[in-house]
């Protein structure tokens, strides 16, 4: 996993790790790690994530007001 900047300084994201169709997430009030894949998800939106992890900032806001995102995680 890798640290999330949180240049916004606010997040609720801690750290991230992806792979080709996927992104995990930690967020800072669980252990329990959290997938988004291709499966539920649009590729775009999953590619758009990964530039927002990169970047620092704004993954947390994304998962939160893109309902289909919020809900889709991997079971």
């Amino acid at each position: 996993m890798q640290p999330y900047k949180n240049l916004g300084g606010n997040s609720g994201v801690t750290a991230f790790d992806f792979g080709p169709g996927d992104i995990t997430v930690q967020f800072r009030n669980s252990t329990r790690l959290y997938t988004y894949s291709t499966k539920h998800i649009s590729s775009q939106k999953i590619e758009h994530m990964k530039a927002l992890a990169i970047a620092g900032q704004g993954l947390n806001t994304f998962i939160s007001q893109n309902k289909d995102v919020h809900d889709g995680f991997d079971r």
